[in-house]
C-alpha cells in the first residue's frame, strides 16, 4: 500500500485494507472502537483523567478550607465592624476633646478674662448703687461702720476689677504668651 497523509498522520492504521476503512467510516461502533484503541487517544484519555483526579483533589482541599474560611470572613467582618465603630467613636471623642480643650485655649480663655472684668465692674457699680440708694439723705443714719464696711467691699470689687482690666490689656498689647506643652 502507498504512503498517504492519513498512513503517515497513523501508522496504526496502515494494517487496515481498503474496506476496512471504509467500514470505519460507515460503522460508527467500529470507528469508536478503533479511535478508542489508538495511542494517541489513549492517551489524551490518560490526561484527562489525571486532570479530572487532580481537579477532584483541589476541590476536595477547597471544600475542606471552606469552613475555616467561612470563619475568617466572619472574624474578618467582625474586626472590620470593630475597627469602623473604633473609628467613629475615635472622632466623637476628638470631638469631645476639641470642646474640652477649647476651654483652654488662649482666645477663649481672654473672652472669658473680658466677661468677667465686666461682670465684676456691673457688682461693683451695684454694690454703689445700692449703698447710694439705702442711704437718701446725710443725716438718715447711716453710721461709720456701714460706711467703713462698703468702702471695704467696694474697694475690693474695684482692686479685682482693675486687675483683671490691666490683664486684659496686657494680654491685647501681646505682653501675655502662652507656651504650649
Amino acid at each position: 500500500m502507498a504512503a498517504t497523509p492519513l498512513m503517515n498522520e497513523f501508522p496504526e492504521l496502515a494494517y487496515l485494507t481498503r474496506e476496512d476503512l471504509e467500514d470505519i467510516l460507515n460503522d460508527p461502533a467500529y470507528f469508536q472502537s478503533i479511535f478508542h484503541s489508538l495511542p494517541q487517544v489513549k492517551e489524551l484519555y490518560q490526561a484527562q483523567t489525571e486532570l479530572g483526579m487532580a481537579n477532584e483533589a483541589i476541590a476536595r482541599a477547597n471544600l475542606s478550607l471552606q469552613d475555616r474560611l467561612y470563619e475568617l470572613r466572619t472574624e474578618t467582618k467582625e474586626a472590620f465592624d470593630n475597627a469602623k465603630s473604633m473609628e467613629s467613636r475615635w472622632k466623637d471623642l476628638e470631638r469631645e476633646q476639641r470642646e474640652v480643650y477649647q476651654r483652654f485655649n488662649p482666645q477663649f480663655l481672654l473672652l472669658r478674662l473680658r466677661h468677667a472684668t465686666t461682670a465684676q465692674d456691673d457688682a461693683s457699680e451695684a454694690l454703689a448703687s445700692s449703698f447710694v440708694q439705702s442711704s437718701p439723705s446725710p443725716s438718715s443714719g447711716n453710721d461709720a461702720s456701714d460706711v467703713d464696711e462698703f468702702i471695704r467691699e467696694f474697694r475690693e470689687l474695684r482692686k479685682v476689677y482693675h486687675k483683671r482690666l490691666m490683664w486684659g490689656d496686657r494680654w491685647a498689647s501681646g505682653q501675655v504668651s502662652w507656651e504650649d506643652d
